[in-house]
């Protein structure tokens, strides 16, 4: 798949402005300084498309993308920054919650683990929310540039055994190198191809 146009469309802040419309959704979600917006910036090929932020945990809301005028990519809220404080973890949650409960379009949850970590407690949490409510869902290995080839095996083994899933549903980025993309392309090419069958 190559992705020609991406936009911004919109932000929400409050769970009743959650888009539901018939348009196919791809969500991103993870820990507030996993790489997120410079991953999704990656994908579309794009340097400035979602926004990065020198503080970790300031997306406090949901940001979509319009993508090739066919389908979306749905940035959600970075979790797990401890700076933000519980009252704002609360709101994050809970909005994450409402939209991957109730959008009817949502195709796939790209889960994004920092490889050079072990997941965290709410990386688990978040693997065991989707696969609860039945949620079709990948995870997304970033910043696989900055350990070696050598070792990167050992990091994926690892995070699929903390999460107690396969390791084939684990896909190797860098949003550097762009390592990954092509094959996180194709994932999206045939979930589409199914969704209009």
């Amino acid at each position: 798949m190559i992705i020609k146009d991406a936009v911004f469309y919109t932000s929400v802040v409050n769970a009743q402005k959650i888009l539901n419309d018939n348009i196919p959704e791809f969500a991103f979600v993870g820990r507030s300084n996993v790489g997120k917006s410079s991953f999704i910036n990656k994908l579309v090929n794009k340097k400035n498309l979602a926004k990065t932020s020198a503080t970790p945990g300031k997306t406090k809301m949901i940001n979509y993308f319009n993508i090739n005028n066919l389908f979306r990519f749905v940035d959600l809220p970075g979790y797990g920054f401890a700076k933000v404080g519980q009252s704002h973890l609360n709101i994050w949650s809970s909005l994450i919650d409402v939209y991957l409960k109730n959008s009817k379009n949502l195709l796939t949850v790209f889960v994004l683990i920092d490889v050079r970590h072990e997941p965290t407690i709410l990386d688990k949490q978040m693997i065991d929310y989707l696969i609860f409510n039945n949620l079709s869902f990948m995870i997304i290995a970033t910043k696989v540039d900055k350990i070696s080839k050598q070792k990167l095996k050992i990091y994926l083994n690892q995070i699929a055994k903390t999460l107690n899933v396969r390791e084939e549903m684990i896909i190797a980025t860098s949003s550097k190198t762009g390592e990954g993309t092509e094959k996180i392309l194709n994932y999206i090419k045939n979930k589409l191809e199914s969704y209009y069958e």
